[in-house]
């Protein structure tokens, strides 16, 4: 768990020894059934906070099963440290799930990090569960734009040591990529490929855009109460 009395500087030791633990290659099942959404919504007057779980049948992408969780948040605001923020609210949803997915889609970043351990790699490894981040904005690293065409990659370096750390992804022609990177027990390849599979019609990964659409639904329903 998250304990919420943490200070900067033992969240940050917690990314450090925690990333170590982070599997970047494939431990995925044969058949992948079930993926999972994540997002989270923050509501701009107070200190609530909603989490979403949505699984998706992996062939029709048609939703199977959704959990949330709205709370209070218990993190400041870090750059570097959401997952401290997030967590909490999105393990709350995690328990409430009857089923449990092949594999997570956070909507954020994973080793594309500046401590090469985001949102996706503690929600990773805290689960262990195969789990990739897939972003909308670049968080750290330097990339050169993809071709214009879907499908396009162009590769995440890191801009303390050049190493490979996403990629950029070009999820529908002529739109800005998105930003994948591994979460844990994963490879970039596998992950960049599930997201453009989930990419069906908009820049987003249906994943994502799930979660969303329930997280905010949950929302609305926890502040009319």
């Amino acid at each position: 768990m998250i304990h919420p009395n943490l200070t900067e500087q033992e969240a940050i030791d917690i990314q450090q020894q925690l990333r170590g633990q982070v599997i970047q290659s494939d431990y995925l099942p044969a058949e992948i059934k079930l993926i999972a959404g994540v997002d989270v919504e923050y509501d701009k007057n107070s200190e609530a906070i909603a989490g979403a779980f949505v699984l998706l049948d992996y062939h029709t992408l048609e939703v199977v099963e959704v959990a949330t969780h709205c709370m209070e948040v218990s993190f400041p605001y870090i750059p570097g440290l959401f997952s401290f923020r997030e967590m909490p609210v999105l393990l709350e949803a995690w328990k409430k799930l009857q089923q449990l997915p092949d594999v997570v889609i956070c909507d954020g970043q994973g080793r594309a990090h500046p401590r090469r351990f985001g949102l996706a790699c503690h929600m990773g490894v805290l689960l262990d569960k195969p789990t990739l981040g897939c972003g909308k904005t670049r968080l750290f690293g330097n990339y050169e734009q993809p071709a214009p065409e879907r499908g396009a990659v162009s590769p995440l370096l890191a801009e303390d040591d050049g190493e490979h750390i996403g990629n950029a992804l070009r999820t529908q022609a002529g739109i800005n990529p998105v930003f994948v990177s591994v979460g844990h027990k994963i490879s970039l390849d596998t992950a960049t490929r599930l997201v453009l599979k989930m990419c069906t019609e908009f820049r987003l990964p249906e994943t994502t855009r799930k979660a969303d659409h329930y997280g905010r639904e949950a929302f609305l329903a926890y502040k009319s109460r």
